[in-house]
């Protein structure tokens, strides 16, 4: 936890008579005493509350959606089966993104939380083909339901649901990861509320075709939230610069420095879900700035771009290597 450190080693001359000077500035992305904190390491408490209860809820919609013939039950149910195992997966990729480094895994297991994300959407699109499929079957052959069943055991899900969506409510802004669990639980409750108002228009007007419609409704709405999710944990996947930093700023921010000349190999890319990783050649003609300097741009990069592991290189002159 402690303050961004820098090392450097001296250049080499080459055999043109120029030496050139490299230098690497290393911030780790820890807190650094700024207040910054990595959303996983705290949810440990809420992932278990979160399966436990809705594991319950699970067993508890699927068996009365079936007995009173509610295809909206059921197919809450199976978004919620599939929450379940969204918040072991979330919980596991959380719990390996800690492992510390190895020879074989240089970065340890922080990427884990990404394809945890990935999985997670791959996860609802599967929930959504099979509600769907036994969805649009009803919709052709109603089935008689009961409506109280209905409002009785979706209003505990609303319960359920809004107090797990409460315990990762801090964590959304931070981390993928944890906002996936979030928007899972937070689209459970808003669906269980969709429900109990079909089963009270049920229960007032009689009409059969009320629940396989609310169903539909509820396969919208998820397939909403996975788009969003499915396309920020596959940017995230193809190394994306990730949301919230700006490259053209950061690379403003670098020329911007006092003796930098140009920026060229700058490459910014996501660790995990919540930690960033950086590297930039700087061309400084008066050579190397000092660990001070390194220490600076460091706790910038931090502080302005929340980046916390930057390796920087200084050259006297541009070695590009096709990358500039």
């Amino acid at each position: 936890m402690g303050a961004p450190h820098a090392h450097s080693h001296s250049g080499h001359d080459h055999a043109d008579g120029h030496s050139h000077d490299h230098s690497h500035g290393h911030s780790h992305g820890h807190s650094h005493g700024h207040g910054h904190s990595h959303a996983p390491a705290d949810f440990g408490r809420a992932f278990l509350i979160g399966i436990i209860l809705n594991t319950a809820f699970v067993i508890i919609e699927a068996t009365y959606g079936f007995l009173s013939g509610s295809m909206a039950l059921v197919a809450d149910a199976g978004h919620n089966l599939s929450d379940v195992l969204a918040l072991v997966l979330a919980w596991v990729a959380s719990v390996a993104a800690k492992r510390p480094a190895n020879e074989r895994f240089t970065y340890g297991y922080k990427s884990s939380t990404i394809l945890a994300a990935m999985a997670n959407a791959a996860l609802l699109l599967i929930a959504i083909g099979a509600i769907l499929f036994e969805t649009i079957h009803r919709l052709w052959e109603p089935a008689p339901v009961q409506g109280m069943t209905m409002v009785i055991v979706a209003g505990i899900g609303i319960a359920i649901n809004t107090g797990t969506a409460l315990l990762f409510l801090r964590g959304r802004h931070d981390d993928l990861n944890i906002r996936g669990a979030f928007l899972h639980m937070a689209a459970d409750a808003l669906v269980s509320l969709g429900v109990v108002i079909a089963g009270v228009l049920i229960l007032m007007t009689g009409q059969q075709w009320i629940d396989p419609v609310t169903s539909l409704l509820i396969v919208a709405v998820i397939a909403w939230g996975t788009w969003g999710l499915a396309k920020d944990s596959i940017k995230l996947g193809l190394n994306a610069v990730p949301q919230g930093i700006s490259e053209s700023e950061v690379r403003s921010y670098f020329a911007s420095l006092e003796g930098v000349e140009a920026v060229h190999d700058l490459h910014i890319w996501p660790m995990s879900t919540t930690e960033t990783a950086l590297t930039a050649h700087l061309v400084m003609p008066g050579g190397h700035p000092g660990d001070p300097f390194l220490a600076s741009v460091s706790d910038a990069l931090h502080d302005r771009f929340r980046i916390g592991h930057a390796t920087i290189q200084v050259e006297r002159e541009p070695q590009c290597n096709g990358g500039c």
